[in-house]
């Protein structure tokens, strides 16, 4: 019986010392001496709640006499304890701490590849890690997250047991706090069926990975967030409002009475500055500033009377919303959607402000103006890869709007499509399909440039140019209008085929009846932004009307009951024919001019009236352009 005692107590022994050499091997990247994780502690500290028993290995089934029961907690460290339980939580009692099985799984593996050595403890107390990340994690409202979501438990405690719950539940809370930080705290599924991207959160395996090797856990904790320059400048906004400096924002003009040609005021030299007029530096409100506040008002369909109305101040201060410091964190949010690495060249439109940019190398090398969708058919958000532009487009009719429309149409009158210049061809097998050839009156215009998607929406050229005159431009189906393709072809040519030498004369020189594509060797990443707050090239704070109302959605889930699961998914059911229609061009040849459109329900209603709203009220005039510039820096000198 003594050899059964001796060769149980030898096999207790041995696998404890393993058990020690595990949980050391995560503790020695703490900078802790090497034996610090095979320090033995007196048998009279181990808690009562722990029989060393059940942390060896099975061999010690038997169990041995009173006198021998504490001589292997004897040779264990508190460390090695704690890895014994979360080897024994590992046996399916990581659901009481998990709730998604394939996180708990990740942790799991993670921690057995790791032989379930702590990583969040030596000496059975919390190591640096611990003090590194509760400091990060506690002023990560920087980043317009919530400190109090990721908690960091308690570590005072001497029970295995205990610490080895608070290591699994700060991996968690930094687990959680990553694909946060990666993807977005709210999914971009629950805010609307026009958003889509695919960006994946990081597995929990590769997170506690890079937290085990790294050298600074709270840079570790930072690189998930995004690091655009557009998004740390509206962070770096976000700090000074909350700490009571000024906002950075444009000044605005101050409210007061109504002005005059010959009134004094001391808003004229800002009124000037805003408007551009030159001046004595006076306060005289003169003739010239008058006619520029006339012209002001005409651009902007203000009632054109040349004085200074509170109604003019508001529509030359712009929009800013009631709660600046919430419409900057929705937008910080939907920064976090996005790929964080935007692409050494992109294009990146803000829809809410019209606007196309393509960058370079971290630089602007071109800006113009777009018309996008109407809110009751808003251009969706996403990012999506151009692999080509095609000159001399042809449009095919969606398969949805030739069945349920153009076919019926055809009934009551065989020659619309013909009067709308629409080709119409049947297959053998009865099909129909219906097509605009390319030309000067194509609804695309002459170049469409071409980055698929599920949404079918691109951009592209169009007829219709007096529409770029206003400010506000949501006029479209989905698409995006772009002004000046020709130069937009020239400058992404020039980046992704510089040796080719294409120029706005070589493409328009390719006008023709037939298409012509033109392939990219490297993709260029199209980024469809809905920024309604943003900082400008001068550093200024702006804002932009929330045209879609994708702030007030993402704030009322951000704010609301929903919050607690926000980060979780949801399926949308695809409309086909919805995501058809936003692939339909803004062209009047294409409405069945307007009011005499054919109705397939004998309604006397158009049948695109009825698919896009009425169209029979008068087209817009050509108006001045817009206040905003466009600005354009030659393409030449930049190297792919």
């Amino acid at each position: 019986m003594p050899g059964v005692r001796l060769h149980g107590l030898l096999a207790s022994t041995a696998i404890a010392l393993l058990l020690s050499a595990g949980a050391g091997a995560l503790a020695q990247s703490t900078g802790a001496p090497d034996n610090a994780a095979v320090t033995a502690p007196d048998a009279a500290n181990v808690p009562a709640t722990v029989n060393p028993a059940d942390n060896a290995a099975p061999a010690a089934a038997t169990a041995p006499d009173p006198v021998q029961a504490t001589a292997p907690a004897a040779t264990e460290s508190v460390d090695a304890m704690v890895s014994a339980q979360l080897h024994q939580l590992s046996s399916g009692k990581f659901d009481r701490l998990f709730g998604g099985k394939t996180q708990r799984t990740e942790i799991e593996a993670f921690y057995a590849s790791h032989n379930y050595a702590p990583l969040w403890i030596i000496d059975g107390q919390a190591n640096d890690r611990v003090s590194a990340a509760m400091k990060y994690l506690g002023h990560v409202d920087a980043d317009g997250l919530e400190p109090n979501e990721y908690p960091v438990p308690d570590f005072k405690s001497t029970d295995p047991a205990a610490l080895a719950e608070a290591e699994l539940r700060l991996s968690q809370t930094v687990v959680t706090y990553a694909r946060h930080a990666s993807i977005g705290r709210v999914a971009w599924s629950r805010v609307s069926a026009d958003i889509g991207y695919d960006q994946k959160a990081p597995e929990p395996a590769s997170i506690l990975s890079a937290i085990a090797d790294s050298k600074d856990v709270a840079q570790t904790l930072d690189s998930y967030e995004p690091h655009a320059p557009g998004y740390v400048a509206l962070k770096a906004k976000l700090a000074e409002i909350r700490a009571g400096k000024a906002d950075g924002t444009k000044a605005s003009i101050p409210t007061g009475p109504v002005l005059k040609v010959g009134d004094q005021d001391d808003r004229v030299p800002q009124l000037r500055e805003k408007l551009n007029v030159s001046g004595d530096g006076g306060t005289v409100y003169d003739k010239a500033l008058a006619e520029a506040v006339k012209k002001y008002q005409k651009d902007h369909d203000l009632k054109q009377t040349g004085t200074l109305t509170q109604q003019t101040i508001d529509a030359l201060n712009g929009p800013r919303p009631t709660h600046v410091t919430e419409t900057i964190l929705a937008n910080l949010e939907r920064w976090r959607w996005m790929p964080h690495d935007l692409g050494k060249t992109y294009v990146i439109v803000n829809l809410p402000d019209y606007t196309l940019r393509v960058m370079h190398n971290g630089e602007q090398v071109w800006k113009t103006k777009i018309v996008d969708g109407k809110p009751a058919m808003p251009t969706p958000i996403m990012t999506a890869m151009m692999k080509f532009i095609t000159v001399n487009p042809t449009w095919h009719v969606p398969p949805s709007i030739v069945n349920n429309e153009y076919l019926p149409a055809m009934q009551q009158d065989p020659s619309v499509m013909e009067r709308m210049g629409l080709k119409v061809d049947r297959g053998q097998d009865g099909t129909v399909s219906i097509w605009q050839p390319p030309g000067d009156k194509n609804a695309l215009g002459r170049i469409r440039f071409n980055f698929p998607n599920k949404f079918l929406v691109y951009q592209h050229d169009t007829p219709d140019k007096y529409m770029f005159a206003y400010d506000k431009r949501d006029y479209s189906h989905g698409c995006m209008r772009v002004l000046d393709p020709p130069k937009y072809a020239e400058v992404l040519l020039s980046l992704v085929r510089p040796n080719d030498h294409y120029t706005v004369d070589r493409i328009k020189a390719m006008y023709g009846p037939s298409e012509i594509n033109i392939d990219f060797p490297t993709f260029i990443p199209v980024h469809l932004t809905y920024q309604t707050a943003f900082v400008d090239n001068d550093g200024k704070l702006e804002f932009r009307e929330d045209m879609y109302g994708r702030d007030r959605e993402l704030l009322a889930i951000m704010n609301g009951p929903e919050r607690k699961i926000a980060d979780v998914p949801v399926e949308h059911k695809i409309d086909a024919s919805h995501r058809q229609v936003l692939a339909v061009p803004d062209s009047p040849s294409l409405w069945g001019g307007g009011s005499r459109g054919y109705s397939s329900s004998g309604s006397g209603e158009g049948f695109f009236s009825r698919l896009f709203g009425s169209f029979s009220q008068p087209q817009p005039v050509a108006r001045p352009a817009a206040r905003r510039k466009v600005t354009t820096r030659s393409p030449g000198s930049v190297a792919q």
